[in-house]
């Protein structure tokens, strides 16, 4: 019982703390553009002003447009809930895996393409034709980068993953390398980050994810908003702690718990800020350089698999 109110506690801490996670990426991101940058509440404000508005529902819009911010909501918080945070056995992880992790994710985006298509807009058709083109891409390359590990721990569940590398030690591996490379760039195109998409703009010729929520106000744009600041913090979590996983809790004592979750939010803040360096450096791509950008990330990932059979499985 103590461990399954644990994980309800690390579930409510992501989705409770998603929202700083963005403002801290932005205030990142301006000071190194020279600018003050928005206050570290302000998505907690913005969300709220969004939940006391009236929502604005198209004319033909039908019971999916209503209720797919909900299900985008539910099954980004539930995809955050089976992820370890703080510490490394935890019973939703026992359930499920990573498999189940992605399920949810594509989950998350058939409902918000469906949504998109159901008003009848031109935007909300392009950009379900571009995510849906695209996640046929990255679902396959996040898959067989996380592979690489599942195949080392023999199980894809994700304790099995994380107990694997913090027994193997501090060893040179050319096979968690690429494959953190593929996570990394598969990473940064689900969350829509520069330079697959950039979420501070609303350019229509490159517009992806934001196409399709542009009919959405009111709380379903909240839910959808926050969904998005949970994805980011969901991503940042798996890059961390499957692949740098010391500091985690093995035991459910204070003191463990204590240092885990120090170390769970210092490895954040240095991967927020090598985030905001590399937005800062980068500019967006072409939207057709995208595929290039994908079929990169599933080369990796290939790579990783290759590696480790011939390099450490033949050894």
């Amino acid at each position: 019982m103590n461990l399954w109110l644990w994980n309800l506690a690390e579930a409510l801490l992501m989705v409770g703390l998603a929202p700083l996670a963005t403002a801290v990426v932005k205030r990142f991101k301006a000071r190194l553009q020279n600018r003050r940058g928005p206050p570290l509440l302000q998505s907690y404000r913005d969300l709220a002003k969004l939940f006391a508005k009236q929502p604005v529902l198209a004319e033909h819009a039908s019971w999916v447009f209503r209720t797919a911010p909900y299900v985008i909501f539910a099954a980004t918080a539930l995809a955050a809930a089976i992820v370890p945070v703080i510490l490394v056995a935890m019973p939703l992880t026992a359930a499920a895996d990573v498999i189940a992790l992605v399920a949810l994710l594509a989950l998350a985006r058939f409902f918000t393409a469906l949504a998109a298509m159901d008003v009848g807009t031109a935007f909300g058709g392009m950009g379900a034709s571009r995510e849906m083109t695209f996640a046929a891409l990255t679902e396959p390359a996040m898959l067989m980068s996380i592979f690489v590990l599942s195949i080392a721990a023999h199980s894809t569940n994700m304790t099995a993953m994380i107990d694997t590398v913090l027994n193997s030690g501090l060893s040179l591996r050319p096979s968690l390398a690429f494959a953190l490379a593929a996570l990394v760039l598969v990473a940064i195109a689900e969350t829509g980050r520069i330079p697959v998409d950039n979420p501070a703009t609303h350019l229509e010729l490159t517009m992806v994810h934001e196409a399709m929520i542009l009919e959405y106000s009111g709380r379903y744009l909240a839910l959808i908003e926050w969904a998005n600041q949970i994805k980011l913090l969901l991503f940042a979590t798996l890059l961390l702690n499957l692949f740098f996983p010391w500091g985690m809790a093995q035991t459910a004592d204070a003191v463990s718990l204590l240092i885990a979750a120090a170390s769970w939010l210092g490895k954040l803040l240095v991967l927020f800020v090598l985030l905001a360096l590399f937005e800062t450096w980068m500019a967006k791509m072409r939207i057709f350089r995208v595929p290039e950008y994908l079929g990169l990330a599933f080369l990796l990932a290939i790579l990783g698999m290759l590696s480790h059979y011939i390099l450490e499985v033949g050894v």
